[in-house]
């Protein structure tokens, strides 16, 4: 079954807050440390639609990932490269729902956008795996940049230019 990828609506906040809590909560994948609630969902859904995308992807009326665009860092000279993230439902991940929705968001964010970034924790050979499927190169390491999880974490950088 092929999922549906479409911008994310206001509604879609509960679902990718539900989608996204466990990768803060029982993971170093993200670099949170609580989950966000519902209205911080929303405030980030309209403020990266507005700026670059959030697209979901749904299955039978589900959504069951959401991957979107950010800036790169705050100073001028870096508008032209973005910061992506994807998120999949883990019940519905290696169904290719990771990979339709950086096709759809990779081609919106190539009207404005030179480069995109994507910071993976390590270790996390299912991320590493899809964005270098998705044409994405390893540009270094940050060593033991976050503690989580009782540990010091590295994150992995990769970039594809658009």
């Amino acid at each position: 079954m092929t999922a549906a990828v479409r911008p994310a609506r206001p509604e879609d906040a509960a679902r990718c807050a539900a989608i996204y809590a466990p990768f803060v909560e029982d993971s170093w994948i993200s670099f949170e440390l609580d989950a966000p609630d519902v209205a911080e969902m929303a405030r980030r859904i309209a403020e990266y639609s507005a700026s670059h995308a959030w697209l979901v992807a749904e299955l039978d009326g589900t959504v069951v990932g959401y991957a979107y665009g950010s800036p790169h860092r705050t100073r001028a000279a870096y508008d032209s490269s973005c910061d992506v993230a994807v998120y999949v439902d883990p019940a519905h991940g290696r169904q290719g729902v990771g990979r339709a929705l950086y096709a759809e968001l990779l081609e919106r964010l190539s009207e404005t956008c030179h480069a995109a970034f994507a910071g993976i924790a390590l270790p996390n050979a299912a991320s590493i795996g899809l964005h270098e499927a998705m044409g994405f190169t390893p540009v270094g390491v940050y060593r033991e940049v976050g503690w989580k999880m009782g540990g010091w974490r590295d994150v992995g950088w990769w970039q594809r230019l658009l």
